[in-house]
């Protein structure tokens, strides 16, 4: 069989996986409103790909601050919670493994977003650009828009979003999920704490590259407490370089991603996590990860580590084989096709994603894509 290696049993933490294909976090704005809501709709979407060897939710904000689109779950309210309970156990009742997304959006927001329709809250207070929101504009509509001007948060403020993360993976136990997953790519706010472009703090959780990444450390050992590092992972999206192709708002790139990023994944290695995922930039054409970036996060790093960003079989095959990654995320692909594993194994040809119908909506482009018929 092709791309056989794809199909071999994987340890993560204390699970054994099925196989090495992974459904990644994938924004799809489809919670029910008001409240953010997970839904039956949403339950079926993710038992219908259950085919893979793991999953990770779509991301779902830790609290109300941190939303940055429009009808994005949450899991901090406990309608949230029992809402993804749905979720959990479709995907158990076909023997899946799930985590969940905990997503703190940071500066990458809107007043409208907010609660009383205050600024977002950032390391420091600098507006977000070449980026754009999602907001509600009526029922059922929305638009794009520039981000809000966010204001610096205090040093007591930081801390008590640690523990806003700690409750949200408390969360997501009692809603069923097999762990979590930290989200620091993207822009978001674990990022814009690591990034000097973004925090020019000058408490202890800014300046040095060590203070910048004090933020990750203690929301990655807050977790950690609560779910066991064993079933913990951590989403990182360096950018080595940016190009005029780049159109969507993917990370921040450093000085030095390479030091950046091994720093970080050092702190990972320390509190003992079970894997590190790596989203790298998807958008045509786009330079893929250094040779020498993807050997260092190996020797670093002795957990599992999972590769995303426009991989086909061949290329996830390609990297297993390298010893550079165990797992292999399929974003798109996973959309459109929601037996994925079963087409790569039998070689069938692929649906092609409905680009109109990612973004909020009803079954349409969610849930209606139909398996192989042979």
């Amino acid at each position: 069989m092709e791309n056989a290696v794809l199909f071999q049993a994987a340890h993560l933490g204390p699970y054994t996986l099925k196989n090495r294909i992974v459904l990644p976090p994938l924004t799809r704005s489809r919670s029910s409103q008001p409240g953010n809501v997970p839904n039956d709709l949403m339950a079926a979407y993710y038992r219908q790909r259950a085919g893979a060897g793991f999953m990770v939710s779509e991301g779902t904000q830790i609290e109300p601050r941190g939303q940055g689109y429009a009808w994005t779950p949450g899991i901090h309210s406990r309608e949230q919670v029992e809402g993804w309970r749905k979720v959990t156990e479709a995907v158990h009742a076909e023997g899946g493994i799930i985590f969940a997304q905990l997503w703190h959006v940071g500066r990458v927001s809107h007043t409208s977003l907010q609660p009383g329709g205050a600024a977002p809250v950032a390391p420091s207070a600098i507006p977000a650009d070449n980026v754009k929101v999602f907001i509600e504009t009526g029922p059922g509509k929305g638009a794009l828009a520039l981000p809000s001007a966010p204001r610096a948060l205090t040093t007591a403020e930081v801390r008590e979003l640690v523990q806003l993360y700690a409750q949200a993976a408390r969360n997501a136990l009692d809603a069923g999920f097999d762990g979590a997953e930290i989200h620091s790519a993207n822009g978001y706010l674990v990022n814009q704490f690591i990034s000097a472009h973004t925090n020019q703090r000058d408490d202890e959780y800014g300046g040095s590259l060590e203070n910048r990444l004090r933020f990750l450390r203690e929301v990655t050992q807050a977790v950690a407490d609560v779910v066991g590092k064993d079933r913990l992972g951590v989403r990182f999206a360096p950018l080595f370089e940016s190009t005029e192709e780049d159109r969507v708002y993917i990370g921040l790139v450093e000085d030095d991603p390479h030091g950046t990023y091994i720093e970080a994944i050092k702190i990972l290695e320390d509190i003992g996590i079970a894997y590190v995922s790596l989203a790298e930039a998807d958008w045509d054409h786009a330079p893929e990860f250094p040779e020498a970036f993807r050997t260092d996060v190996r020797k670093t790093f002795s957990g599992s580590i999972l590769y995303a960003g426009r991989y086909t079989a061949e290329r996830g095959t390609r990297a297993i084989e390298a010893g550079w990654g165990d797992l292999i995320a399929f974003g798109r692909p996973f959309i459109a096709n929601p037996d994925l594993p079963r087409r790569i194994a039998n070689n069938w040809p692929l649906n092609p994603v409905d680009p109109a119908t990612m973004y909020g909506g009803s079954a349409k482009g969610y849930t209606d894509y139909r398996n192989y018929q042979q």
